[in-house]
């Protein structure tokens, strides 16, 4: 009998719940039973007049944050908003972002962040599945006109929300700043339930539809509850957030934990190199998540000025593909930090911290992190029973900061086992007995004349050459073999390679003849998610017709 049963939140939402490991998850202090509120309001007795969240030239105290989140709670309980409702906010990396969480803490309600890039189709879809009551968009942002995109978008929502803008004026929504001065602080906010949905995000999946994941105020505690420590962070260390806050990276370090952890954040809305070098030096931030290309960007500058930013203790890099050396790099010019490659999901947010220690920077650069707090069954993609130890197979994952499941019951069927177990989707190993390497998707797994190759392998080989800025490994059909191995590179500004050059890499790298690539498409980009995931389903395709063209 499963160990896990269906059981519904305070405001109706269905979830995944295993009493064993909630149990497990309150008594190691994983879970505190707070929410993002509590926190907040328990701060302002000995830090209210400290900066809380830094953006642009704006700075933040908790005060200030907080008595704007207890006006707009006040305004969504007054337009009839119950526990369980839905708000959404499609912002930037703008305080705004926290006062609306908070606010959403405060009053019960789910809160439902969409990245900025998005645009009326992935809108109108994520409005009407969450059914959202009230949406917030900046007025005009990167020069792109939100509320325009509303009024397009309203015709084919089955309940539109009520639309608030930001930072400027639009005949079709209320401005936020007139919003909160309208209203009075809500002085006796209702009792909620750490247990009950908190954050609802959708995957910016690769492929099929985005699905709705759920976490509680407490599995989204439970990450930064461990991974504080992990990092060697303490009280008042700030952080850099280049990251989206609608992100699931950037919403537990931009939003979550600025509060939960006593970490400020510095948050940055449009990512620009030169200026998040100055940030980090002029904040003297500790810590910083992003993808592999802000890490990119960063030591390029870093190169560029023959300078160190030696505040940073930590950089968690993940989202994509991490070259090895990019790490190996990145603790030359931060002398002080750890940067690692880290792995985890929306759905199971940060499974992996950095090794113990700075001389352990292999384990740092060479594997996807230790895990933290997280139980891992690698099993056969076949049988589903667990491989030996060192051998590959798929990624299983149950630990505390897990989401209880997606909106659509539907979702969950194949999305995990029979005690819990959320299938990643992707392929690895455990070394050293507590370290993941990923060897890459599930669906990335090319099988050339019967053999299983991993596009993360020959990915990381062509990573290491100077000439290299982003690479893709795809399966391309093969009349002779079933698959064939395409890789799309990105060069260099003004470098040059061919099929010879990485035939030679792969040869040089000791990797078995079988695994160098037929064909080398060289491209200026790789289309992408809103997170930053490489759209390999869209490179597959490609492969096809640059197959059936040759």
């Amino acid at each position: 009998m499963s160990s896990v049963q269906v059981r519904h939140d305070s405001g109706g939402w269905a979830l995944r719940w295993n009493e064993a490991v909630a149990a497990a998850a309150r008594a190691g202090g994983d879970w505190p039973d707070r929410t993002v509120a509590d926190f907040a309001r328990a701060s302002l007795a000995t830090r209210g007049g400290e900066t809380v969240l830094i953006d642009g030239g704006v700075s933040r105290t908790r005060a200030e944050i907080y008595d704007a989140a207890t006006r707009l709670a006040s305004w969504l309980i007054g337009r009839g908003l119950r526990p369980g409702d839905v708000i959404s906010f499609q912002l930037p990396n703008w305080w705004e972002a926290s006062v609306i969480d908070i606010a959403a803490a405060l009053s019960g309600v789910v809160v439902n962040p969409i990245v900025p890039i998005n645009r009326d189709a992935e809108v109108t879809y994520m409005l009407n599945e969450s059914a959202t009551r009230v949406f917030f968009v900046p007025t005009e942002f990167r020069r792109f006109d939100y509320a325009a995109m509303f009024g397009r978008i309203r015709a084919s929502l089955r309940r539109p929300p009520e639309l608030v803008t930001l930072r400027g004026r639009s005949l079709s929504g209320l401005a936020f700043e007139e919003l909160l001065a309208a209203c009075e602080p809500l002085i006796d906010p209702p009792q909620i339930s750490a247990d009950a949905v908190k954050l609802l995000m959708y995957t910016s999946g690769t492929t099929g539809r985005p699905k709705g994941v759920l976490h509680s105020h407490n599995t989204i505690h439970a990450d930064g509850v461990k991974m504080k420590p992990a990092m060697g962070l303490v009280d008042g260390d700030r952080t850099f957030c280049p990251s989206p806050v609608t992100h699931i990276s950037g919403y537990l370090w931009g939003l979550n934990m600025p509060w939960a952890g006593n970490l400020p954040a510095v948050l940055l809305d449009v990512w620009e190199p030169e200026r998040a070098f100055d940030l980090i030096t002029e904040h003297g931030c500790a810590f910083s998540v992003g993808a592999t290309p802000f890490l990119q960007d960063l030591m390029t500058v870093a190169r560029r000025r023959q300078a160190t930013l030696a505040s940073m203790k930590s950089f968690m890099c993940g989202g994509a593909s991490v070259p090895p050396a990019l790490i190996y790099e990145a603790a030359e010019r931060m002398p002080n930090c750890i940067p690692y490659r880290t792995f985890g999901a929306t759905e199971s947010p940060t499974m992996c911290g950095p090794p113990r220690r700075r001389e352990d920077l292999a384990l740092a650069a060479e594997t996807d992190g230790r895990l933290l707090r997280a139980e891992v069954r690698i099993v056969d993609l076949v049988t589903g029973k667990p491989v030996g130890p060192g051998e590959e197979g798929e990624i299983l994952v149950r630990e505390p900061s897990m989401a209880l499941g997606y909106a659509r019951a539907e979702d969950n069927v194949d999305a995990y086992d029979a005690d819990g177990f959320f299938r990643m989707g992707d392929l690895g190993r455990l070394v050293q007995g507590d370290h993941v390497v990923c060897t890459g998707r599930k669906k990335d797994l090319i099988i050339r004349a019967g053999e299983n190759i991993s596009a993360r392998e020959i990915e990381d080989v062509l990573y290491r050459s100077d000439r290299v800025a982003e690479v893709a490994v795809v399966s391309m059909p093969s009349a002779r073999t079933g698959e064939a191995i395409c890789a799309f590179v990105v060069p260099r500004p003004d470098a040059t390679l061919d099929l010879d050059d990485v035939s030679g890499w792969i040869r040089e790298a000791g990797l078995a003849r079988q695994k160098t690539p037929e064909h080398v498409e060289l491209v200026t980009e790789l289309p992408k998610t809103p997170s930053g995931k490489v759209r390999k389903d869209l490179l597959r395709e490609r492969a096809k017709t640059l197959s059936a063209s040759r």
